[in-house]
């Protein structure tokens, strides 16, 4: 009953914890999905929902009147600071995270921000502006940095366009991490190369054409494909015509070893489901180059951006992550590359306002040791997405795994923690790393944003029930 009591919670007070203005603005979320923004008038009247209008004709009945908020909204940012009610007492939070930062579990080297989403206001910082290594808790960067450059609602494209010969064909990589094989994909909804063939089929058909021969273009992306760490079970070589993450099995999620060439093993799989769509393809499919401009014969979607973000973030998924980063840096002009990525997601986060000393980003999923973040640029941001004008962002925080409940932290704080269901973060492990970051409804029904990052931590296990402990104090700290 507690924890059921608690998940409900978390997901009423962080709504109200971005306000009224939040809502209009942004409208509900379904999946990272901005859904229509209706009767968004009638939602400030005390009177309820959309038909509970004042000005019906008297001939209609009158809906009864909405109960009451069982919570009370979050102050709005700017809100002066004479009103206390409810206010966050720094000097207790400080006294509750200040012993627990000292336990050695967490390294040699600490970093630590807590911010009022509402306000801005820092509430307790250490070691707060120093850049230190974040593993996956970078993914709030890539996250934000994508969403800022391409938009919630964007999707990517998986074409086939016909080749500069006649009886050829050829399947373009947009750059999906959502491309599934399978006709039921374990990761939920997908670009699809099951519909792709299935249309492909029937184009070709009606146009005559029963045996084609099969090219495959991944050029959208440039540089290496493979991460500084290698091959390596966590991460397929990134290329722009991937499937299933170059997974061999079920799984989407998690380590497991993967295809060395995803690109031509993809194009292997599309030519197979022509093939029991009635369409033979000759040969072995072969790298190729798609014409400039050619109009597609069959397309597949991705989910919108905000659905894949939220993907990302909530099992931690590298291979979303790179993909994401290597749209953001096409969108800002930069190659689709490693290289830019390090361009070109920093500046799109310093056009946000937010302080980008320092940083460096070597990649968009924390893999790399090269990647240098604050923790005060963490929670930067994650008040950035809970701001009522950047609804854009708001996958941001919808993204986060719930404590107790779901993806990376369904284990973490759960049970009977005072934080279960009441808070959401991104987790970061790498050898010697341990960090955490997201957000907490406190005590008062405020919206609280916090960053722990470690180094040199000697075990994860005991650096982990630390950072859950900081987290768990944030939570009920007032």
């Amino acid at each position: 009953m507690v924890k059921t009591w608690q998940l409900i919670a978390v997901s009423a007070v962080a709504g109200l914890a971005l306000s009224a203005a939040t809502v209009a603005a942004a409208g509900p979320w379904d999946s990272g999905q901005r859904k229509a923004e209706r009767d968004k008038a009638a939602s400030w009247g005390r009177t309820g929902g959309a038909d509970h209008g004042t000005d019906a004709p008297a001939a209609l009945p009158q809906a009864a009147p909405s109960a009451p908020g069982v919570l009370a909204g979050v102050r709005p940012a700017g809100a002066g600071s004479g009103d206390q009610a409810g206010a966050v007492d720094s000097a207790a939070l400080a006294a509750a995270l200040r012993p627990l930062l000292a336990d050695p579990a967490l390294g040699t080297v600490r970093g630590a921000s807590v911010i009022d989403t509402a306000t801005g206001q820092v509430l307790f910082e250490a070691g707060a502006r120093e850049a230190m290594t974040p593993a996956s808790t970078i993914k709030i960067a890539t996250a934000a940095a994508s969403l800022a450059a391409l938009g919630p609602d964007h999707r990517i494209r998986t074409t086939v366009t016909p080749g500069a010969e006649p009886g050829r064909i050829i399947l373009v990589g947009g750059g999906d991490p959502s491309l599934t094989a399978k006709k039921k994909a374990p990761a939920g909804s997908g670009g699809s190369l099951v519909a792709l063939a299935a249309d492909t089929a029937q184009a070709l058909k009606a146009a005559g054409t029963d045996s084609v021969a099969l090219g495959y273009d991944d050029s959208l992306y440039t540089g290496p494909v493979l991460h500084q760490i290698g091959n390596n079970p966590n991460l397929a070589p990134v290329t722009a015509l991937t499937a299933d993450e170059g997974r061999p099995d079920n799984s989407f999620s998690g380590p497991v070893k993967r295809s060395q060439d995803p690109s031509r093993d993809t194009a292997r799989a599309f030519a197979a489901l022509l093939g029991e769509r009635g369409v033979k393809v000759t040969g072995e499919p072969a790298r190729a180059k798609a014409a400039t401009g050619a109009v597609p014969l069959a397309t597949t979607l991705s989910p919108p951006l905000a659905g894949l973000v939220e993907r990302m973030l909530t099992h931690s998924d590298n291979d979303i992550a790179e993909a994401l980063a290597r749209h953001t840096a096409l969108a800002s002009g930069a190659p689709a590359s490693f290289d830019g990525v390090a361009r070109a997601v920093g500046a799109r986060l310093a056009a946000l306002g937010v302080d980008t000393a320092g940083s460096r980003f070597a990649d968009g999923s924390g893999l790399a040791r090269a990647d240098k973040v604050s923790a005060g640029l963490l929670t930067a941001l994650l008040a950035k997405a809970a701001d009522p004008q950047r609804p854009e962002l708001r996958p941001v925080l919808t993204g986060l795994p719930v404590a107790g409940f779901t993806g990376t932290l369904r284990t973490r704080n759960s049970g009977a923690s005072p934080a279960a269901g009441l808070l959401r973060a991104k987790t970061g492990t790498l050898s010697g790393v341990n960090s955490l970051a997201g957000t907490v409804v406190d005590p008062t029904g405020r919206l609280l944003a916090f960053a722990f990052l470690t180094a040199n931590t000697p075990e994860p296990g005991p650096a982990e029930k630390g950072l859950d402990k900081l987290a768990a104090a944030v939570a009920t700290a007032s």
